[in-house]
């Protein structure tokens, strides 16, 4: 089942996150001070957000949080975070996820989503391009960052 997040899984959710980032930082998860439980918790509760939820036996086994960025298009929105439980992954769960985040964004009248995925990640960036994103061409990568942007165009065009 697919639907919203709810406030009360904000740990559930940060705690995947935490998980999933995992696997792509061959020397741990960079510690920056985030409090990624306020964080999730102020992504599931803000007003022009939306945080969607896979649920499979009882539990979250995939997330994806999006909204329009500020200073953005509004007929764009942002994927700022998209997870699947690592033992889920290559199951379908993301898939029917992310079909999940176009049917909402076309049905918000969204025209293009844009994302970014750390560089070193090969396997997102390849479930990525399976899905139709494709390198940004307005944000070409600088050469000192470890993020790649990424652009899907919703309306199928």
């Amino acid at each position: 089942m697919i639907r919203t997040a709810l406030p009360a899984e904000a740990a559930a959710v940060a705690d995947l996150h935490a998980r999933a980032r995992a696997t792509y930082y061959p020397d741990g998860v960079p510690q920056d001070g985030t409090d990624w439980l306020a964080a999730w918790r102020s992504a599931i509760e803000r007003p022009d957000g939306h945080v969607l939820c896979l649920v499979q036996d009882g539990r979250i086994a995939a997330i994806a949080s999006f909204r329009t960025a500020e200073g953005a298009p509004s007929d764009t929105v942002k994927l700022y975070q998209f997870h699947v439980e690592p033992d889920q992954w290559r199951s379908g769960l993301g898939s029917a996820l992310h079909a999940a985040c176009v049917e909402e964004w076309r049905a918000d009248g969204k025209r293009a989503a844009t994302l970014d995925v750390h560089v070193g990640n090969r396997r997102a960036r390849a479930f990525y391009a399976r899905l139709g994103w494709v390198a940004d061409p307005a944000h070409p990568p600088a050469e000192d960052d470890h993020h790649l942007a990424l652009r899907h165009p919703v309306t199928g065009e």
